[in-house]
Order: C-alpha cells, then structure tokens, then sequence
C-alpha cells in the first residue's frame, strides 16, 4: 500500500513540476508576505499619515504622540524572470512593514520560489532596518532585484 502510495506521489510531482525556462511572465502581488496598504501604482512619491496613537500611561506627566506613518515605494527592477519592487512604511524613522507589490509570478516554479524567498528577505530588512541583509540561496535573482528596489526606498526615505 504504502509502495503504491509513494509511485502515485512521485508521479503527481513530476508532471506537475513546471521550470522556469519559460523567461518573465506576469506579475502578481504577494499577499502572504505583507498586503500593500495602498493600490499599486507608479507614484513614488513618500505619504505621510498619522498612526494610531498609543494609549497614555497611567502617570499625570505621559501623553500620547501621533507618529508619523510614512510609505515609500522603491523602484520597480527589472530581473532575469520578471520586476521586483518593494514597499516599505516607515514609522518614527524605522521600517515597521515592508510589502512587495510586484514580483515574478510567471509560472510555478516563480511562485514556489518567491513564497520562501520574499517572506525571509522582508523579515531580514525589519530585523536589520537597512538594506545590509543576506541574499536567498536559489532566489538568487529575486533577492537582487529585492534589494535594488529596497535600496531606492531607503534612499527616496533618505535612510
């Protein structure tokens, strides 16, 4: 039973493996990395809105202060497979979310590598505020064009 099981397996992933030679195909949003907050557009110009503000402490003295929310869009890279472009928002000066409105999506090998790939190199520039993080082994052209793009918000951030 289990030997069957195993063939039958085996065979459902074989024919439903797709590479990736088929060259850049449409872009999609990521949603499991981080919704964009805004629709995508070409505007990359910095928004500024206010936050939510924190309740005040129990003290006399302590009042609450709206932080700025900031989003920054960076350039859309062109890659080998397709463009990558990142969306950070900015609070108080640090990088508080990053989302990644467009990023190859052309078949499913872009799709198996981009749900691994994106969400560790999203978590890395929270971690790290900056674009100084590690490349993803096999999402090697993804994450290049991942930090072209990052590095333009910082910069239009003037981080």
């Amino acid at each position: 039973m289990f030997g069957a099981l195993s063939t039958v397996t085996v065979v459902v992933l074989l024919f439903g493996y797709r590479t990736s030679t088929e060259g850049p195909g449409t872009t999609a949003a990521l949603p499991a990395v981080t919704p964009a907050t805004t629709t995508e557009s070409s505007d990359t110009t910095p928004r500024s809105t206010p936050s939510t503000p924190s309740a005040p402490k129990a003290t006399r003295s302590a009042t609450a202060v709206p932080s700025t929310k900031t989003v920054v869009t960076g350039d859309q890279e062109q890659t080998q497979w397709g463009p990558v472009q990142v969306e950070l928002t900015i609070t108080g000066g640090s990088i508080t979310s990053v989302a990644v409105p467009v990023y190859p999506n052309g078949n499913g090998r872009d799709a198996q590598i981009n749900s691994f790939a994106l969400p560790q190199l999203v978590q890395e520039t929270i971690s790290a505020q900056s674009a100084s993080i590690d490349m993803i082994s096999g999402a090697t052209v993804t994450s290049d064009g991942y930090l072209r793009s990052l590095q333009s918000a910082l910069d239009k951030a003037g981080l």
